[in-house]
């Protein structure tokens, strides 16, 4: 099951309000989701205040393969997330070769 960490909107007409939630990458936008990890309300002036995360539920979901979408990311980088957007395949051949050169280098 491929898992996303997404916007949900909420809140009423032309005061929209969203939910950083957790979602299997098939569901709707506005469906159901495994779990509510932020928030982010727009129409806040203070720009720290606008989102709020739970940071050791995603740091969780992000070990257990989420992946984030365009604006979340955007949301966790400013939170000083490190989050690497390549392959899987990608990243385990570069922690591969990383260990080949630690081990000749000893």
């Amino acid at each position: 099951m491929a898992v996303r960490i997404r916007l949900k909107r909420m809140g009423r007409r032309n005061r929209p309000f969203y939910r950083i939630d957790v979602f299997d990458s098939r569901t709707k936008r506005d469906g159901g989701s495994i779990e509510t990890v932020g928030t982010y309300d727009p129409h806040i002036e203070d720009d720290k205040a606008k989102v709020v995360l739970k940071k050791e539920r995603i740091q969780h979901w992000l070990d257990q393969g989420a992946r984030p979408t365009e604006t979340v990311l955007s949301f966790l980088k400013k939170e000083g997330f490190v989050i690497d957007m390549r392959p899987k395949a990608a990243r385990q051949r570069d922690r591969k070769k990383a260990k080949a050169k630690a081990k000749s280098q000893s």
